[in-house]
């Protein structure tokens, strides 16, 4: 190690990203093994980077607070050296729970998709969209998902509580991802990926569709993937399942092992409600090693949670936890949400990492907004993991290797105790102790 940074974010000190001083490291002697080895030579996944959503509820918190205070907010999160330097986007195809109101891009019963007009994006979202790039420097690495199709084309007549596709409307339903990504497209804010369906195995209060595994399977090989295809859209990266870890593994088996359906499939998006099973994330991997995997949701449910701890590190724990399985990156759910948790048009209300008092005008910073910064700010797209063995009873870890050759090593600390770790790189190593409910990046050079 030829230099060594320490950043480190406590919950009893009030250290936010704070820089160590007086940090060294030194030859170790002969036999001596840290607590965490890094091992440069082994390489796994490429990192695609992290972010979050931009739903209506987010666009329209924002609308609700001064000019300065909306621009504050979307510099903290994609300024590139100042925020989290956020590359990675998520969009709903039209509503949501997160929206103010179901609604959808066309008028009921227009099978030729004549009507199709995405001006209710062009209000909130768009604009969101656009300033953050703005900010950013460049346009986002930008998934698409849908929550349910229009109502009439569903067997239960609703968007809300689940119901599934009609048979009759299948061809149509995937015309209209394609026309969706065309007209975000001619507004200059190109889709990078699409899911199938948000939550497939849910039925929801709010915008929900069930489709079963063999169901999944059939529409993207019979559908989704063909009119991809056919439109010019092949580059469009399709992702599957977009659910939670507990049945990811039966998801990808169903789909990924009809090879027809698993042409068209780039990887497999998944959730952290209900499970923290990471070995599943590392099941799919196992068993369909050519195909990714990409965190699409999370976040912390049952409103506001002004000055928790335990969400930062429910946040670091997933990240580390699915990186070191073989996830590419992270999207976070709603950027921003108000004072009460929402809005959501069923009151699903949840927390986010920035919270918007549109009462006050105020600007709340939980401790996951500090806790993903610390992978968000030192990995960068492109970032390749590398072996770490952890031999720290109470410390959990991952290592990325960026592509000027720095070493990012992110290490969490969630016990009550001050705990007291070594880092070994090559012949070099570092004694450093992490105080009780922090979490620390070691910014190495070999």
């Amino acid at each position: 190690m030829t230099f060594t940074k320490i950043y480190v974010t406590a919950r009893d000190t009030g250290e936010r990203w704070k820089e160590q001083e007086s940090v060294s490291s030194g030859d170790r002697a002969e036999g001596q093994v840290a607590d965490l080895e890094i091992d440069p030579a082994q390489e796994h996944q490429s990192m695609l980077g992290f972010g979050g959503a931009f739903t209506e509820a987010a666009a329209y918190t924002l609308s609700r607070i001064s000019p300065e205070n909306r621009a504050e907010a979307i510099r903290r999160y994609f300024h590139p050296v100042e925020g989290l330097g956020y590359t990675l986007g998520r969009v709903p195809i039209h509503s949501c729970d997160f929206a103010l109101g179901n609604y959808t891009y066309l008028q009921d019963g227009d099978t030729e998709l004549t009507t199709f007009d995405i001006a209710h994006d062009r209000e909130l979202i768009l604009p969101l969209i656009r300033d953050a790039a703005e900010v950013k420097g460049s346009p986002f690495t930008m998934l698409a998902s849908p929550w349910s199709p229009p109502a009439w084309m569903k067997t239960n007549g609703e968007m809300n509580n689940g119901g599934q596709l009609m048979a009759e409307y299948a061809g149509i339903w995937a015309q209209y991802y394609t026309k969706f990504i065309r007209a975000y497209e001619a507004e200059n804010v190109p889709i990078w990926g699409i899911t199938v369906q948000n939550e497939p195995a849910a039925v929801q209060v709010w915008d929900s569709c069930i489709y079963s595994g063999e169901e999944e399977r059939d529409f993207i090989k019979h559908h989704l993937g063909p009119a991809l295809h056919r439109e010019g859209l092949s580059h469009i990266k399709l992702l599957i399942w977009d659910h939670n870890r507990d049945l990811m593994v039966e998801r990808a088996s169903a789909v990924l092992s009809d090879p027809e359906a698993a042409q068209y499939v780039w990887g497999t998006g998944f959730h952290w409600y209900v499970s923290e099973d990471f070995s599943a994330v590392g099941e799919v991997h196992e068993r369909f090693p050519d195909k990714h995997l990409l965190f699409t949701e999370g976040c912390q449910e049952g409103g506001v949670h002004l000055g928790a701890w335990h969400t930062g590190e429910r946040y670091a724990r997933n990240m580390i936890g699915d990186f070191n399985n073989w996830c590419e990156g992270y999207l976070d759910w709603n950027l921003v949400l108000d004072e009460t948790g929402g809005p959501n048009h069923v009151h699903n209300l949840c927390d986010a990492p920035i919270i918007a008092d549109t009462v006050t005008d105020t600007l709340h910073f939980n401790s996951s907004y500090y806790y993903i910064g610390h992978f968000s700010r030192h990995i960068q797209p492109g970032a390749v993991r590398v072996g770490l063995a952890n031999g720290h009873a109470s410390v959990k870890a991952t290592a990325f290797r960026n592509p000027d050759g720095i070493i990012a090593l992110v290490a969490l600390n969630e016990t009550d105790a001050a705990e007291t770790l070594s880092v070994g790189l090559d012949g070099r190593l570092l004694t450093h102790s992490l105080p009780a409910h922090s979490i620390a990046t070691f910014v190495l050079a070999d």
